[in-house]
């Protein structure tokens, strides 16, 4: 097994998103999950809807509210989660692209002796967290300038969380910025912390785990402790959506 990578890239991006959703190889994407805590999901966006969605950021309908990083000790630079109801197709992609995890997530969570079970559909999901009281959509967009960055963290946002996420680049790598590596580090019990970096084109995504993951050792299975963040930006402007499956409190 190959580690993560554009392995798996798609041939065209002449489709809607939801058309390549279905067209991955999800037996490898999730093999790659399994493996190493990420997959890259490549062209998940075209280009036009990549300039699409990151021309939402200037205005402020969509939106229920914005965080400035460095106010709350996040990194700096700043991102905007979304208001229901959510913006076609960031609503279209949490709904198609989550049946293809939640098999792997009931898995990992069999693995790792925890007795909860995701319902095969987006919606029963989402039924289960507003039940718990998770009722504000967690769906964001992100915006980097230079010097910017996001400090490992985890988006956990309640009691009931989604073990898997997904974040599209929507901005050119070496063309609209330089820097700004998705980066994500795992941490093993009485062992060193291992970082993963995760090369990303404009429209490419990337799923991760959000917080913890099974791996077999020598010993059964135990579990690991992931975070995620972004690298320092050198120059530019970075965009990003981030797909939380989860609601939050």
């Amino acid at each position: 097994m190959n580690p993560p990578s554009l392995s798996h890239r798609l041939a065209s991006t002449d489709r809607p998103a939801e058309a390549r959703v279905a067209a991955y190889d999800w037996q490898a994407h999730t093999s790659d999950l399994d493996s190493y805590g990420c997959t890259v999901l490549p062209e998940l966006l075209s280009p036009e809807d990549c300039r699409a969605m990151a021309s939402l950021y200037a205005e402020d309908s969509p939106f229920r509210s914005r965080v400035v990083m460095a106010r709350h000790g996040f990194g700096k630079g700043e991102y905007r989660y979304f208001r229901y109801p959510l913006p076609d197709l960031v609503a279209s992609l949490r709904t198609t692209l989550y049946p293809h995890l939640a098999g792997l997530a009931n898995g990992w969570n069999q693995r790792m002796g925890i007795d909860r079970r995701y319902p095969g559909e987006h919606a029963a999901f989402l039924a289960q967290c507003h039940d718990a009281g998770q009722t504000r959509p967690t769906p964001l967009l992100l915006q980097y300038g230079p010097g910017d960055y996001n400090c490992l963290h985890q988006d956990l946002y309640g009691d009931l969380v989604f073990p898997i996420q997904v974040a599209i680049l929507l901005s050119e790598p070496d063309v609209d910025f330089t820097g700004g590596e998705f980066v994500l580090a795992e941490q093993r019990p009485r062992m060193q912390s291992r970082v993963e970096v995760v090369p990303l084109r404009q429209g490419d995504a990337v799923a991760f785990a959000v917080h913890n993951r099974p791996v077999r050792g020598t010993k059964g299975t135990y579990r690991v402790n992931l975070r995620h963040g972004v690298s320092r930006l050198r120059s530019g402007t970075r965009h990003t959506i981030g797909i939380i499956f989860h609601d939050a409190v």
